[in-house]
């Protein structure tokens, strides 16, 4: 029998388990909402709008299954005249022939709806609040975030800071430091072919040398040598953090102590001393009344402090980017200053040895404005209407960035449909630039002449195209990166002629942005015309 006495303990003890016995059952709660009770619900709701797509695969959803296609499609190389979307979104392509055009996909837990009208996209870009940019998981986090990834009041800001960088008048200021970095790439060429008729390279390899010397002259004022630890460190963890991004992500998991964890962590703190260091010096010169040098960082740091300055004389607590922030935009400058750039003229080059009649009207082109040996001003770029007419459509073929993502944070419409909060969109710019309902029939061949009277008139004035993007989240470097492919385009064909070697192996790859997997072999000549 109990004593009296031992019912109050053992209603304490009874009253004492209470809390953590609700605490274990709304995580139980939590944990089935997550991995299934809103998955199926968001399914319902997307399939009783007409969207189709595969049935909600327990917390993997359809990743394992993409990321295994992915693999095997980068696992061996593709004709040249094959169609690349397979090889680069082989799950997306799939889905659009089993589905159509409306259908969903499964990123982990979380739907995520293509889109390719036109009209549904110009929404998409224009309503930067409804759609927001994808939250990265923290381990992605650790590559950069800067202005490319932020939304509302910080966006504006951080992007009212940067824009004057980037004004054309800005722009002409980099050119000596285009000219010099690519006269030092095609005079290594020069040297390399000496006395002989021609020679092979992976102009690849150049290529990224060069873009990766222009974006450390015209952000931050030095060599390539003295950038050269942060690009190499920037890559690997771009990699890592691709890899990340194609796993589910777990609450918590970028605590253990994981290999690739630790080598995020690593790359980081050593990225981000590198860059203090360098920001540290700069504005130490600049209190020391230095001038503010004219590239990017300069730029940046001038526009900042100006910021500062007339937020303090109204009284606004939001006084600029702090350190944090500037080093995050210079990791972006780093990135995605070479990235695109390179993407762009190394694809550049392989089109033009695949269509050497273009390539010789280009070159005719070039040596009419410029002559053999006169370097392009930033007017006579303009005069260069073949060479520009071409890049667009490389960048038609092969966008820098195949596919774009949106967040929905609130439930919105677009169109006639209704879009649940945390659905996520996919606006894939490779499969809605070789769309032959949208371009024609000849939406997969190479035809520059599409662009010759611009891309308002090549588009009929729809949203068919957006290399970088569009509305007014659009690449604030597209005009950087244009005017430097035109002057290294047009210094290669004043030498050169080039063709692919039989050593290449067609295989472009989606890593932060569209590269040749195994580079880009070329056999160069000097230029007969």
């Amino acid at each position: 029998m109990l004593s009296s006495s031992s019912v109050p303990s053992i209603a304490g003890i009874l009253l004492g388990l209470i809390p953590p016995a609700l605490a274990i059952v709304t995580w139980a709660w939590k944990v089935m909402n997550w991995v299934w009770l809103k998955p199926m619900k968001f399914e319902r709701l997307l399939r009783q709008q007409g969207i189709s797509g595969n049935r909600y695969r327990f917390l993997f959803g359809d990743l394992k299954v993409s990321s295994l296609m992915l693999r095997n499609a980068n696992s061996r190389p593709i004709g040249l005249s094959d169609d690349i979307a397979p090889r680069l979104l082989p799950f997306l392509h799939q889905s659009l022939g089993t589905h159509g055009k409306n259908f969903f996909m499964w990123i982990g837990t979380t739907p995520a709806l293509n889109i390719m009208h036109p009209e549904q996209l110009k929404d998409v870009f224009l309503r930067i609040d409804d759609f927001q940019k994808i939250r990265l998981n923290p381990l992605a986090k650790m590559l950069t975030t800067g202005l490319a990834h932020y939304d509302g009041d910080k966006w504006e800001m951080h992007r009212r800071i940067i824009n004057p960088a980037f004004q054309l008048g800005k722009l002409k200021l980099m050119l000596p430091a285009f000219y010099s970095s690519c006269n030092e790439m095609v005079m290594r060429w020069e040297k390399l072919m000496g006395a002989e008729e021609s020679c092979e390279l992976d102009a690849w390899t150049d290529i990224q040398n060069l873009t990766r010397q222009v974006i450390a002259q015209t952000a931050f004022g030095s060599s390539y040598e003295e950038g050269k630890v942060i690009f190499q460190l920037q890559t690997e963890q771009g990699e890592l953090a691709v890899k990340s991004m194609h796993m589910v992500y777990i609450p918590g998991w970028r605590f253990l102590p994981t290999k690739m964890n630790r080598r995020m962590k690593s790359i980081y703190e050593q990225v981000q001393s590198l860059l203090r260091t360098m920001i540290d010096k700069r504005e130490k010169a600049m209190e020391a009344g230095k001038a503010a040098t004219d590239d990017l960082l300069g730029l940046l740091l001038e526009s900042n402090a100006k910021e500062i300055r007339e937020n303090r004389r109204r009284g606004d607590r939001k006084v600029g980017m702090s350190m944090g922030d500037v080093i995050e935009e210079c990791k972006l400058f780093y990135l995605v200053g070479q990235e695109t750039t390179s993407s762009l003229l190394a694809w550049a080059m392989v089109l033009l040895s695949i269509h050497p009649q273009w390539q010789d009207c280009a070159r005719l082109e070039v040596l009419q404005v410029l002559g053999r040996d006169r370097l392009p001003s930033f007017d006579e770029l303009n005069h260069l209407k073949i060479v520009t007419m071409i890049l667009y459509e490389v960048l038609r073929l092969y966008p820098p960035v195949p596919l774009f993502a949106r967040d929905v944070p609130n439930e919105t419409k677009l169109g006639e449909l209704t879009i649940p909060a945390g659905v996520k969109l996919l606006m894939p710019a490779l499969l809605i630039h070789h769309d032959r309902e949208l371009w024609g029939e000849d939406a997969k061949e190479f035809k520059p002449e599409r662009f010759c009277d611009g891309i308002s008139k090549a588009t009929k004035n729809q949203l068919l195209y957006f290399p970088f993007g569009w509305g007014p989240r659009i690449c604030l470097g597209q005009n950087l990166s244009l005017i430097e492919v035109k002057i290294a385009m047009a210094m290669i064909l004043q030498r050169f002629s080039f063709e692919l070697s039989p050593s290449y192996a067609h295989a472009p790859m989606s890593a932060f942005t569209l590269q040749p997997q195994h580079g880009v072999q070329v056999i160069l000549r000097r230029s007969s015309v």
